[in-house]
């Protein structure tokens, strides 16, 4: 039996098990969505849309969220928190654009070799769209971001997913490597927006203790995509052609966009900015530390992640249908993970972002002498997915509490400095292969990047919690997420 007759013998499970879980979920998000809308009168419809959001935002907070700044809600008129049902349907919305999304992320890594044959480069060269992608979203997230601050919330999400649709479409009619760069630098553009608001928006509809879990439920969307998106455009890649996968995945930007028009409040325009103000924020020490944490974090994890494919074919001996299940396995790793960092993280941000890093460098250090077997691989890749994304809440949130007067710029650069490690871990993991060390020394160089940021957080840990003598305190105080709250607009 051949390599694809065997992956394309292994999918028909692999996605009734997982993405069509996915597709479930979302015909019953829309499902919903239909019901409140279609069987209610005009007026009704607004009245109801009137008692989820006005208590939950429009008529509590008083804040200037299109400008990325905020101002301080008004204590008189904020008598309780938000609602955790008016929470639902927006924070499945969003969902749905990071399930899309990091299907276009995720799925060229386990089509490299796919991808590198059909437009004839090496697959050391193909890896470079996966870096290309990542400056594109470092370059696209604070501009994209600026770009439409004026915009209505709803507006701009789906602004920001019509440019996802397009790059799709455009990546699978390129005719040669230089247009398919060139198509995913434009794929990547919303990316670092789209989660930088999409995190704002998130953590708006809870209180404060339910933030991290809030932005977890949207990064779900992004491990959900490595639980159905990624190993279903895997194995249409490899049954059909890589161009299709993009194809389908453009198709998962109409979705999202029509998701978002549903789910969201159409809000009303905001502000302009004051750029040097947005600007200042990042210069401080606190959200400039929290940034660097986030390239090594992710460094680490994209070093294995980008050259899984090529590294399960050498140390495991792994055939396209293992290659497909394993990213079904990391995805549930993802996910799991997700969860697990965002309510760990609602207790302690710090201890949880250590302490997974820590297992992080344990696995990988690991995994060279796990992946011998199958069985091996398959653990090691589990628990490796678990401790990779646990640590994204408490990555994400942290950026948002340093810098909680532009928290819209502010998430949206550290969306780009997790892109930043992207391209880190893609080039590291691409020097190891060239230098000829094996692909057994490309997740011993993730655990390298992930010790750095342990050290790191460690330091950073111990410097807040030593005494200083009085005449070094600073007198300057920054506001925190304990003093803001947020508007859908």
């Amino acid at each position: 039996m051949s390599d694809h007759e065997a992956l394309a013998g292994a999918m028909p499970f692999v996605w009734t098990t997982s993405a069509a879980t996915v597709a479930v979920r979302i015909a019953r998000m829309f499902a919903r969505m239909a019901a409140l809308h279609c069987h209610a009168s005009p007026r009704n419809r607004s009245r109801q849309a009137r008692d989820v959001f006005a208590d939950n935002s429009l008529k509590r907070l008083h804040i200037s969220f299109a400008s990325t700044g905020i101002r301080r809600m008004n204590p008189s008129t904020s008598t309780h928190a938000p609602s955790r049902n008016a929470a639902t349907l927006p924070l499945l919305a969003l969902a749905i654009g990071a399930f899309g999304i990091g299907t276009t992320e995720f799925s060229p890594m386990g089509l490299l070799p796919v991808i590198a044959d059909g437009v004839h480069v090496s697959i050391p060269t193909a890896g470079m769209l996966i870096s290309a992608y990542a400056i594109g979203v470092m370059a696209g997230a604070p501009l994209m971001t600026l770009a439409l601050a004026r915009w209505p919330r709803r507006t701009a999400l789906i602004a920001l997913m019509s440019i996802f649709t397009l790059g799709n479409l455009l990546s699978a009619i390129a005719p040669n490597y230089a247009t398919l760069l060139l198509a995913r630098l434009i794929t990547s553009l919303n990316h670092g927006a789209f989660f930088g608001l999409g995190s704002v928006v998130a953590a708006s509809l809870v209180p404060r203790e339910r933030q991290a879990s809030a932005v977890a439920t949207m990064f779900m969307g992004l491990t959900i995509a490595n639980v159905g998106g990624v190993p279903a455009a895997t194995w249409l890649g490899h049954a059909i052609g890589w161009r299709m996968s993009f194809v389908a995945t453009a198709g998962l930007g109409v979705i999202a966009m029509l998701g978002l028009l549903v789910a969201l409040p159409k809000g009303e325009a905001g502000k302009m900015p004051n750029l040097r103000a947005e600007l200042t924020v990042l210069t401080r020490p606190a959200v400039l530390g929290a940034l660097a944490t986030t390239v090594l974090g992710a460094g680490a994890m994209f070093t294995l992640y980008t050259y899984i494919a090529p590294t399960l074919t050498q140390l495991t001996g792994a055939k396209p249908a293992f290659v497909t299940m394993m990213l079904v396995l990391i995805g549930i790793g993802f996910s799991i993970g997700n969860v697990a960092g965002g309510r760990l993280a609602d207790r302690s941000l710090d201890g949880t972002l250590l302490g997974f890093l820590l297992l992080l460098i344990a696995v990988m250090l690991a995994f060279p002498m796990l992946a011998a077997t199958h069985a091996g691989a398959a653990a090691s890749l589990l628990v490796w997915g678990i401790a990779t994304f646990a640590v994204v809440p408490p990555l994400q949130m942290r950026v948002m509490r340093a810098a909680a007067d532009a928290p819209g710029l502010a998430s949206s650069v550290n969306v780009g400095a997790f892109n930043l490690g992207n391209a880190l871990g893609a080039a590291a993991g691409g020097a190891a292969i060239s230098m000829g060390l094996g692909y057994a020394a490309v997740p011993i160089a993730g655990a390298l990047i992930a010790a750095a940021g342990a050290v790191f957080v460690g330091a950073q840990i111990v410097r807040r919690r030593r005494p200083q003598p009085a005449a070094k305190v600073r007198s300057i105080s920054y506001p925190t997420l304990a003093d803001r709250d947020f508007d859908l607009r």
